[in-house]
């Protein structure tokens, strides 16, 4: 079965291929806020491995996504992505 590309990257390339992501994408089964959080995650540690503070990289994610409290954000780079809810 041929799946048209997406028009966005795939922000789960280092977990599943591109043909994968944009099969899911086309059946609308893929959360967007998980997705959200996958990507904050991820950044987070990016900073942190920086040697940046945890203080310091959530004020950084804040500035990236200003709609977003600092203590949600904490939720978000602290549960553990195993955790349903």
């Amino acid at each position: 079965m041929q799946v048209p590309p997406t028009t966005f990257a795939n922000p789960l390339a280092d977990l599943i291929p591109d043909e994968l992501y944009a099969l899911l994408d086309q059946h609308h089964l893929l959360s967007e806020k998980g997705l959200r959080d996958y990507a904050i995650r991820a950044r987070f540690r990016t900073l942190r491995d920086a040697h940046l503070s945890a203080g310091d990289a959530i004020e950084t994610l804040r500035e990236e996504y200003p709609y977003l409290q600092f203590d949600t954000l904490r939720k978000i780079v602290y549960r553990h992505p195993d955790t349903v809810r």
